[in-house]
């Protein structure tokens, strides 16, 4: 067991003052913004019945679940093949403290369960009590969002008697009956490239008549290996080659009659983050499955289950971002340096601004998300295409800005921060997770321009954002550069998806999600008025993001009591919002 994590949650006292240590803060009291923006999407009467859960779950993501998740990480699952007696037990030992950590996740907050049981509350709720519990662990959060995934297909697309079978315990709370889900999808020889996936599926008759599936191949990563469920897609026998070729799968960990499904765990893998989940190759050896929804449409159904996971690792990229900005500011506020506190000077406010502004971006893009799905979800059409294009462009920009913000915050920490005993090394190591699970940046960029060309999301989504400008009053100046720059950008996005032009996909997809979350902060930042600090980093965007900036050009405007009042987390003026603005036309 790792003795760090059992340090005492003492502050730092004596000759270690310049050592700032925020174990013990709670996370979502030094984040005033989450409070505003949940109760502004939520409404105050829900918000007020989750506030208590936020501010429980804040101090204990400081606490007990970060020493749990450093602790987990720092002694991986182990695989064991066979017990001592050379019995096959295929069983994977996990730490304790990660074991205590699933514990809080799937059966206290309901993480998995919570979108699947009656009354459900909005899926922001889900996604906010995430946020909070991903800053202590993100490697546990890849099981829960597979669960809760795999509920969702499970219910969307399985016959009536299989989903009766298996929903009471991917629905429970309950930590000794509920089941864990995950997807088995990925081939050595077929990786982002699905259409090629060789894994057979046979139908085999008994003597007595029942038919049952069998699967036969490798999968390459799978993580949560040891899941009770998993979804896995393969290719009947006599399909067709290609994606029109292959079904999706339930597979079962356990068979009906309380024995081992007939699939092997080969090895796990030593990976460079979330160390504390198993991840493994499988082999499947005629394990028995049940087909879900039609031969021919498995990834088309599976692709439903990708979405929501890719929504939900936009989610995490955006909790592991504010956890790293907490640290940073943290450190810049206690931290002192040639006599003064490294937040007074305007290099570091420069470099704790350049790490505040995606942070905030992934924020609003999530809320927004959650409010168009149970929309999206009751067959609200712009809704649904909404969904289909916000989704892959957060999942594309929050998991690369996350790299980059996790790695600037371990800097501002110093050398201490490159050393395991603190966060820094475990946030840079699992935010490189989130541009290659679910499809690596190329891939999800492409399918940005696969919604705008194939399925005409675009429009549905630029009528929405035009919406929400026109229902709010913003200075007339913002309100026509927003609109402008929309209208430049879409025109591009279109044109390179209409084109084919895959080599500027990323270009055209990291305007789009500059610009929607733009137009989304500008449009809290008049809501939560007289505080305009959204409306601020609007523009912010807007000059740095997606205007033409010449290089060698000094700043027309001082923005040293701008940038002061954000890096604080102070009230910002409208004044000071409106200096931010660029000046000059949209080309």
């Amino acid at each position: 067991m790792n003795d760090i994590a059992r340090e005492p949650l003492t502050t730092q006292s004596g000759g270690h003052q310049n050592i700032p240590d925020s174990r013990g803060i709670n996370f979502f009291h030094v984040d005033p913004d989450l409070g505003r923006l949940l109760r502004l999407y939520l409404g105050d009467a829900r918000y007020r019945e989750l506030e208590p859960q936020l501010k429980s779950l804040g101090q204990r993501a400081s606490d007990e679940l970060d020493a749990w998740a450093l602790s987990a990480d720092h002694n991986p699952p182990q695989l064991r093949h066979r017990t001592r007696r050379g019995e096959p037990v295929q069983s994977i030992d996990k730490h304790p403290d990660y074991v205590a950590l699933e514990r809080v996740a799937y059966a206290e907050l309901g993480l998995a369960s919570m979108s699947h049981v009656g009354n459900a509350p909005p899926p922001l709720v889900k996604y906010a009590l995430t946020y909070l519990f991903v800053q202590a662990e993100f490697g546990l959060c890849c099981p829960v969002s597979m669960t809760d995934s795999l509920t969702r297909t499970l219910r969307k697309f399985g016959d009536p008697a299989v989903v009766a079978r298996y929903l009471p315990m991917l629905a429970s709370r309950d930590f000794d009956v509920l089941y864990q889900g995950a997807m088995f999808m990925t081939e050595q020889a077929a990786g982002s490239d699905v259409a090629r996936i060789a894994t057979r599926a046979a139908l085999e008759t008994a003597p007595d008549g029942t038919q049952t599936w069998r699967l036969y191949g490798d999968k390459w990563f799978c993580s949560n290996a040891d899941a009770d469920l998993a979804m896995v897609l393969a290719r009947p026998d006599g399909a067709p080659s290609g994606i029109n070729g292959l079904a999706l799968f339930l597979l079962p960990k356990t068979l009906p009659d309380g024995s081992r499904n007939h699939y092997r765990i080969v090895r796990l893998k030593d990976k460079l983050g979330t160390r504390s989940m198993a991840s493994g190759e499988i082999v499947l050896e005629g394990a028995a499955a049940y087909l879900i929804g039609e031969i021919g449409r498995g990834f088309h159904q599976m692709a439903d289950m990708i979405n929501m996971s890719r929504l939900s690792n936009g989610v995490r990229a955006a909790g592991l971002m504010r956890r790293a900005t907490t640290e940073a500011l943290h450190v810049a506020r206690n931290r002192e340096a040639f006599g003064r506190k490294l937040i007074d000077m305007p290099l570091m406010q420069r470099q704790l601004l350049k790490m505040l502004l995606p942070t905030e971006q992934a924020r609003s893009m999530f809320m927004q998300i959650a409010q168009r799905l149970p929309l999206a979800d009751a067959g609200d059409a712009q809704a649904a295409k909404c969904v289909r294009i916000l989704t892959p462009l957060i999942k594309f920009r929050a998991c690369r800005d996350a790299r980059r913000v996790t790695g600037d915050a371990m800097e501002v920490r110093g050398g201490t921060g490159y050393i395991e005993e603190w966060s820094d090394a475990r946030l840079v190591r699992d935010a490189h997770l989130g541009s290659i699970w679910e499809g690596t940046s190329n891939i999800v960029a492409l399918d940005i321009a696969r919604a705008v060309k194939r399925e005409g999301a675009l429009e549905p989504l630029r009528a929405y954002l035009i919406g929400m400008l026109d229902g709010v009053t913003l200075p007339p100046q913002s309100d026509a550069l927003l609109r402008a720059t929309l209208d430049r950008v879409c025109g591009a996005i279109a044109t390179v998806a209409e084109d084919g032009s895959d080599e500027l996909a990323r270009q055209a997809g990291s305007a789009l999600y500059h610009i929607t979350t733009a137009i989304f902060m500008a449009v809290e930042g008049v809501r939560l008025a007289p505080d305009h600090r959204r409306l601020a980093l609007a523009h912010l965007l807007l000059r740095h993001k997606l205007l033409p900036v010449d290089p060698l050009a000094l700043p027309e405007n001082d923005d040293a009591l701008l940038f002061d009042a954000l890096v604080k987390q102070r009230e910002v003026s409208f004044a000071l919002a409106m200096q931010a603005l660029p000046t000059g036309d949209v080309q």
